[in-house]
């Protein structure tokens, strides 16, 4: 059975002048529109802190649709969170937990992400079901007298790089260079590089994202 040629997916072209002004016309009335849930956050924040209204007010955000969601997710957390930038989009079902969070230009989260303390650079791509919580010991369990959700833990920022494309269902526990990609279903428990392809559980570095072009010949020492 032959299979279709595939089909090649073209870069994204630069938004036309009366594409730009429609998309700046529906962020300023996607900022009108989350005027509601903008209040209940800041009376619960008051209440219960702003860590635990986000997580409230993100799941209700979490199931608007379709680009109607994507705006009014965004207008919310740009002004919520430490910085969520005017290009970015936040999909179906992400959740967010920590209001420290920075979502840089262009970064693009996809359906039903969990992100806690996170600093998503530039260009960032996550694909569905990413989940970035804040470092890999958010729970401490060394006592066995204790249950662990007495014990307390930490909470670090992960840093994902510029340009980095992290797969579907990856978890992520350390920081990503910039430009890398990591494999769908990985666990990242330690610090990445930069431009490299990296997948596996534990996640490892698999080869350079480029080619190593080599150098000129040396010339040898005396001649």
């Amino acid at each position: 059975m032959s299979h279709p040629a595939p089909a090649p997916v073209p870069p994204t072209a630069k938004p036309s002048p009366v594409k730009r002004f429609a998309k700046a016309a529906a962020h300023a009335a996607a900022t009108v529109g989350v005027l509601p849930w903008l209040v209940c956050y800041w009376l619960s924040a008051t209440v219960f802190g702003p860590n635990r209204a986000l997580e409230g007010a993100s799941q209700a955000l979490a199931c608007l649709p379709g680009v109607p969601g994507v705006y009014l997710r965004r207008a919310f957390l740009a002004r919520v969170l430490a910085h969520c930038d005017a290009t970015a989009e936040v999909h179906f079902g992400t959740l967010f937990s920590q209001a420290g969070a920075v979502i840089g230009a262009n970064v693009y989260v996809g359906p039903r992400c969990q992100l806690g303390l996170v600093h998503l650079e530039p260009d960032v791509l996550l694909a569905a079901g990413v989940q970035i919580p804040s470092g890999g010991r958010t729970h401490a369990f060394g006592d066995t007298d204790a249950p662990i959700r007495d014990q307390g833990g930490e909470r670090v920022c992960v840093t994902v790089g510029t340009g980095a494309w992290v797969g579907t269902n990856a978890v992520v526990l350390a920081d990503i260079g910039a430009g890398t990609v990591v494999g769908a279903g990985s666990v990242v428990t330690k610090p990445l590089p930069a431009f490299v392809i990296a997948a596996g559980v534990p996640c490892r570095v698999i080869r350079p994202r480029f080619a190593v072009k080599p150098g000129p010949p040396v010339e040898p020492a005396g001649s």
